[in-house]
């Protein structure tokens, strides 16, 4: 999978994480990681993916701490979703 085509999944995993974002200042956390993944080089695209995951489970942590179960686990999916596709292309590290 070339580069450009990480960056355009990796922007819609960004996109899903958005719709799950009510608090304004993740949104914009959010939205800065999603401008830097269609706007810097794909060499950079580890990094996002890493800074992604990891707002991914402070939101996961927020959603506990509020006891909203059902907002854990649709984040707690996508955290998941974004480690996998991260560790398959390769931006990730698998340890």
């Amino acid at each position: 999978m070339t580069r450009h085509y990480l960056a355009g999944d990796l922007s819609l995993l960004l996109g899903r994480l958005q719709e799950l974002t009510p608090d304004p200042a993740r949104a914009q956390q959010v939205a800065r990681l999603r401008q830097e993944t269609e706007t810097n080089a794909p060499e950079e695209l580890g990094s996002v993916a890493h800074r992604a995951l990891t707002l991914t489970e402070d939101m996961c942590w927020d959603s506990l701490t509020q006891g909203d179960i059902s907002a854990f686990e649709r984040r707690a999916e996508l955290s998941g979703d974004l480690y996998e596709f991260g560790v398959c292309g390769e931006l990730l590290d698998g340890d």
